[in-house]
């Protein structure tokens, strides 16, 4: 029963509010901290239990005033209300017994790259990557780009974004995996369909307590900036190249005119991507059957479908489909598609708990 699986959680709370007061613990910054961060993740859920609770017990007294002759009526009535209410406070507060992501709060770097399609899915790197920017300016979001590589005929080959903001990760992290477009391109005299696809990696951004690299698992080369089409858009060897040579991992940074600049940027994301190298390692040991968070960039392997002709969107993951993809796309509404793929990862969270 649900009160029952409460009652530690309140435990819990009234043991870290009698420790917050006790003189060893106040006289320890590192406990108090950690002790008042873990309070603060208690408090919506405790909060709510109790109220859960209490409403319980109501209806519990009611019920058994129902066969009272002065008192039934009354108590008939006040279940009418509390029945519903209980119903709703229980679903809430199994979303929020859900294990909580440790990344939810952070911000993420968004890479976004053309896989098979050519031209094509270049020209659609942009324009996802354009929609994404709509989506941050809607959250009130930045966003900034962290290294770019331009296609000749237009759109990236990939292009890497920071994003910062409040849970950008919770938001954004259903968006990982490959990306299908089916459209007609300007080029295409017969008016053909083509289908081109690009990968998506959201990876939370990491601190330096997060991911330890040491300093001779790293070849580090240096080089003079590029642009599309191999035209130097710098004159000084401050494009950087990042190797870890454990994993096989680079980065490769030029957007920035200071070496110095480009090499802490690229220590950032390379950070990133150990960072969640780790964690797919983790969920693989968990989950062997769980894929990687971003595949081969193959038509075939594709969480999303964006058919222009139809102005349709996809999301075949949960068998979503919505007439509206100029309107999601052009105006950054991206929460028609992300709202009902959180609501569907917490009712499997839900199950996967007993709750």
């Amino acid at each position: 029963m649900l009160k029952e699986k409460l009652q530690p959680f309140i435990d819990r709370y009234e043991e870290i509010n009698r420790l917050l007061s006790s003189p060893e613990i106040t006289d320890d910054i590192k406990k108090m901290t950690a002790l008042s961060k873990e309070q603060s993740e208690l408090t919506p859920l405790v909060e709510k239990a109790r109220a859960y609770i209490d409403a319980v017990e109501a209806i519990e007294e009611n019920k058994s005033l129902l066969s009272d002759p002065e008192l039934g009526e009354l108590a008939a009535e006040e279940l009418k209300s509390l029945e519903p209410e209980v119903k709703m406070m229980a679903e809430e507060i199994k979303r929020l017994m859900i294990p909580k992501d440790p990344n939810d709060d952070k911000n993420i770097y968004l890479e976004i790259r053309a896989g098979t399609g050519g031209d094509e899915a270049a020209l659609f790197v942009g324009d996802l990557f354009r929609a994404y920017v709509r989506y941050a300016e809607n959250k009130g979001w930045k966003i900034s780009i962290e290294s770019s590589s331009e296609s000749e005929a237009g759109g990236y080959k990939e292009i890497v974004a920071l994003i910062k903001g409040d849970s950008v990760y919770s938001r954004l992290k259903y968006e990982a995996g490959t990306h299908r477009v089916q459209r007609i391109p300007a080029t295409e005299s017969q008016g053909r369909i083509h289908t081109s696809a690009v990968t998506v990696a959201v990876l939370p951004e990491v601190e330096d307590v997060d991911v330890q690299i040491n300093p001779g698992d790293l070849k580090i080369d240096v080089y003079r900036s590029s642009g599309c089409g191999g035209q130097s858009v710098n004159t000084t060897d401050s494009a950087v190249r990042i190797t870890h040579i454990p994993t096989g991992l680079v980065v490769a940074i030029q957007d920035e005119k200071s070496q110095h600049k480009n090499r802490e940027k690229a220590l950032k994301i390379l950070k990133a991507r150990l960072y969640e190298k780790q964690m797919q390692e983790q969920l693989a040991a968990a989950s062997a059957d769980r894929k990687a968070q971003v595949g081969s960039g193959d038509r075939s392997e594709r969480i999303r479908t964006y058919n222009y002709p139809q102005n349709r969107i996809t999301d075949h993951r949960i068998g979503l489909t919505l007439y509206r993809l100029n309107e999601i796309m052009e105006g950054g509404l991206l929460d028609e598609v992300i709202d009902p793929l959180i609501a569907h990862y917490q009712a499997e969270a839900i199950k996967a708990v007993g709750l």
